[in-house]
Parts: structure tokens; C-alpha cells; sequence
């Protein structure tokens, strides 16, 4: 008896969590549209600068078209770098408006909008020039002043309907009148039930209004699909090269290891075993056959130093990648004219690529070039690595000839580096490589 007494207790004290529950979630929702409506509100700002901005422009058109230049912008009054500071400054704060809203989206509506902007050249988040330059040139930034104009002309209404529902419907309930004719403190049963259908509406409206929001939100501060898939055709070209780079390379490091050195090695132990039949019977050829193991033994160390070289060079990782390039250009059979303002070191990987990319470009001059003088000068400027590679040879470089500057181009590539070259024929010849990195300490060795 006492359990089944106790059932509907219970069942109504699991029915009042859950209504309770419900309740909760509804009005955090609403508080949610409140919160999108101040960013409403909050995003206001950069529009009227956008509207000022464009009065000034007009104001100055008009001044180049011929009439003296009448407006308090960009006319007598020079007020010109003010209207530009305050553009600048608004570009800033659309920015952060829109990465919070992002934020919001992906907690509040479910709705995870990945961030389209450019990367920052690496190294150089510090430099207010570069920050401005990257905000002006990045479409993104045009894209989240627009959804800021969006977001005030119609996504306000999406996030603002619940919350006036929900005010508008409990002040119709509390006032118990209807709209216009009633008196005050008329009990009015119907206007009661309006009110409190009204509010529920605005409640039960409040997370549907979130969607609608955040897909708002996401079509208009997203990637688009155009940049989506340069992105991927990028990547995916990107990694094809870079794999077909390292079988590359794998099969070289494999074709000298097996004509060079293994060779050598089973040479020195054919001798040996040779050595060892002649001991007892004939000592002075046995110290003949020691002999040209021993030299045998030393030229296959001395391939073994060059295949590490050639992995990565010794120099490389114990100076930088300026001494490392400075050392080549002391080897060259001809002048060579040497610069460089590193000041800390890139990541070794791109020191590696560089390097060889350099070996490769001097090589070229040397067999090919028919050069006097080759200039080399390296530079970090922009987050970008620059090294200049330029002769006074006969030109014709062409890196669809099938010459080393594909495989320099694929290796640069991983980086998102590039290679640009001019060598018309008869010359001069300039090799440029730009591979985006950062800098580290001079004391450490990658960024």
C-alpha cells in the first residue's frame, strides 16, 4: 500500500524536475537572444564609421572632381587621418565583434563556424603596420563588416522576436487587461490566458530562434566554398608533391648506399677473407691485401660523411643556415658576393629545404651558366625567408627542362614556398626563394 501510495508522489515529483528543467532551458535561451541582441546593438558602432567613412571618400571625390571640398571630413576642416584612424580602429574591434559571435555561436546555437582569415605573417603580430595591412587586404575583414549590417537589419528580428515575446506576454498577463479598452484592475480571465500563450510561445520560440541565428551567422562569417576548396586542392597538391619528394629522396639515399659504401664494405670484407687464407703462407701479400682494405674501408667512410652531408649537413645544424649557405659560396670554383641579415634561425625543416634549394641553384651555375660572378643575399622581411640567387651567365634556366629547379620548386611547395626565376636568354640570371616563416632566438635552433 505504501509504495503504491507513494507512485504518484513520485511521479509528480518527476514530472515537476522536469517541467522545472524545461523551464530553465527555455529561459536561458531567452536570455541567450537578450545577450545576441546586445551584440546587435554593440555592432552599431562600425556601421555608422562605415556610413562616415563613406561620406568622406564622396566628400574627397568631390574635391578631385573640381568642387572645393565642403564636407567636416576630408575637406577644410583636414580632419582626414582622423577618419582614417577610426576606420582602422573599427576594422579592429569588427574583427573581435565577429570572432565572439563565432564563439557564442559554436556554445549558444550549436553551430561551430570555423574562422576564414588569413594567417598572420609569422613573426611579425607585434608590428602594428603589418597587423593593419593584413586587416585591409584579408576579405574576411569586408565580410564581417557586411554580416554586422546583416546581423542589425535581420538578424536582430530572429533573436529579439522570443525575448519581446516572452516581456511583452507577462506584462499583458500581469496588467489583466486587454490592449486599449480595459481599466485597470480588471481581472480579465482572457487577457490572463493571452498573455501567458504569448509568453510560452516566446519560450517555446527562444532555441528554435538560436538555429535560425547561428546558420545565419555561419553563412555569413564562414569559409566560403571558394576558399574551402583552394584550400584542398592546395593541400592535397601539396602533399602529393611532398610524398613524391621523400620516395625521391628515399630512393637516392638507397641508390648510393648500395653502389657506394655497401659496395665498398663487401669489398674490404672479400679482402679480409682473403688476408686470412694468405697468413700463414705468404705474409707480404697478406699486408698488401690489409692495405687496400684499409683504403677501401676509409673512401667508404668518407662516402658515408658525404650521404650524411647530403641528408642534412653538419654545418647546417651546428651554424644556421647563413654560414651553412656562406660556406657553399666559399666552395664555388668562381667570386662569389655573399649577404645575409638573419638574426635568429627558421625551423629546421625549412633550413633543410633552403639549403638545398641554394646547394641545387649554385650547382647549376657552376655546370651550366657560364657565369663570372654569382651574387647570394638572404632576408627575413614580412614573416617571409627571401634568398636571392642571381649570375651574370648566359641565362635559359627553365624549370620544365627537366633540370634540378622542379625538384627545388617541389621541396619549397610543403612550405607554401615558391620559387621565382627570370633568365632570359643571354642572361643575367635571379633566382628568388620565398618560403613563409618565423624567426627564432639566434640561441635556439627553430621558431
Amino acid at each position: 500500500m505504501n509504495s503504491v501510495a507513494a507512485s504518484p508522489g513520485a511521479l509528480m515529483k518527476r514530472t515537476g524536475a522536469w517541467f522545472w528543467s524545461l523551464l530553465r532551458d527555455r529561459c536561458v535561451a531567452v536570455c541567450r537572444c537578450l545577450a545576441f541582441c546586445v551584440l546587435v546593438v554593440a555592432g552599431l558602432g562600425p556601421v555608422l564609421t562605415a556610413a562616415i567613412v563613406v561620406v568622406a571618400v564622396a566628400d574627397v571625390l568631390r574635391a578631385l572632381g573640381g568642387e572645393r571640398a565642403q564636407g567636416p571630413l576630408l575637406g577644410a576642416n583636414g580632419h582626414g587621418p582622423l577618419v582614417l584612424l577610426l576606420a582602422l580602429g573599427s576594422l579592429f574591434y569588427v574583427r573581435a565583434l565577429a570572432n565572439l559571435t563565432r564563439r557564442l555561436a559554436g556554445a549558444w546555437c550549436g553551430t561551430v563556424i570555423a574562422r576564414p582569415y588569413r594567417p598572420l605573417p609569422a613573426g611579425r603580430e607585434t608590428e602594428l603596420g603589418i597587423r593593419l595591412k593584413w586587416l585591409v587586404n584579408d576579405p574576411a575583414s569586408w565580410r564581417d563588416l557586411l554580416w554586422l549590417v546583416v546581423d542589425a537589419c535581420g538578424g536582430c528580428v530572429v533573436v529579439a522576436a522570443p525575448p519581446a515575446m516572452v516581456a511583452y506576454g507577462l506584462l499583458f498577463a500581469v496588467s489583466r487587461r486587454s490592449v486599449g479598452n480595459a481599466a485597470p484592475g480588471n481581472h480579465d480571465v482572457r487577457a490572463l490566458a493571452i498573455g501567458l500563450a504569448v509568453a510560452v510561445a516566446g519560450l517555446w520560440l527562444a532555441p528554435r530562434a538560436l538555429a535560425v541565428y547561428g546558420l545565419l551567422a555561419r553563412t555569413m562569417l564562414g569559409p566560403t566554398g571558394g576558399t574551402l576548396m583552394s584550400q584542398v586542392r592546395h593541400l592535397e597538391q601539396t602533399r602529393s608533391e611532398t610524398i613524391d619528394a621523400g620516395a625521391a629522396e628515399l630512393r637516392r639515399i638507397e641508390r648510393d648506399l648500395h653502389d657506394g659504401a655497401q659496395a665498398r664494405l663487401v669489398a674490404v670484407g672479400m679482402t679480409l677473407d682473403a688476408a686470412g687464407q694468405l697468413l700463414d703462407r705468404d705474409p707480404a701479400a697478406v699486408r698488401s691485401l690489409l692495405a687496400e682494405a684499409r683504403e677501401s674501408s676509409a673512401r667508404a667512410l668518407a662516402e658515408l660523411r658525404d650521404l650524411v652531408r647530403g641528408i642534412h649537413p653538419p654545418i647546417l645544424a651546428d651554424r644556421g643556415l647563413a654560414e651553412a649557405i656562406r660556406a657553399l659560396s666559399l666552395d664555388l670554383p668562381l667570386p662569389a658576393q655573399f649577404a645575409s641579415d638573419l638574426t635568429g634561425r627558421p625551423p629546421a625543416a625549412v633550413e633543410s629545404a633552403a639549403y638545398f634549394g641554394v646547394s641545387e641553384l649554385l650547382a647549376n651555375v657552376t655546370k651550366h651558366a657560364g657565369a663570372s660572378r654569382v651574387w647570394i643575399d638572404i632576408r627575413h622581411t614580412g614573416g617571409m625567408l627571401r634568398i636571392g640567387v642571381s649570375d651574370d651567365g648566359s641565362g635559359g634556366a627553365d624549370p620544365a627542362a627537366g633540370t634540378g629547379l622542379r625538384g627545388i620548386e617541389r621541396r619549397l611547395t610543403a612550405f607554401d614556398g615558391v620559387l621565382a626565376l627570370s633568365s632570359p636568354p643571354g642572361g643575367p640570371t635571379v633566382a628568388n626563394l620565398e618560403i613563409p616563416c618565423a624567426l627564432s632566438s639566434p640561441k635556439t635552433s627553430s621558431c
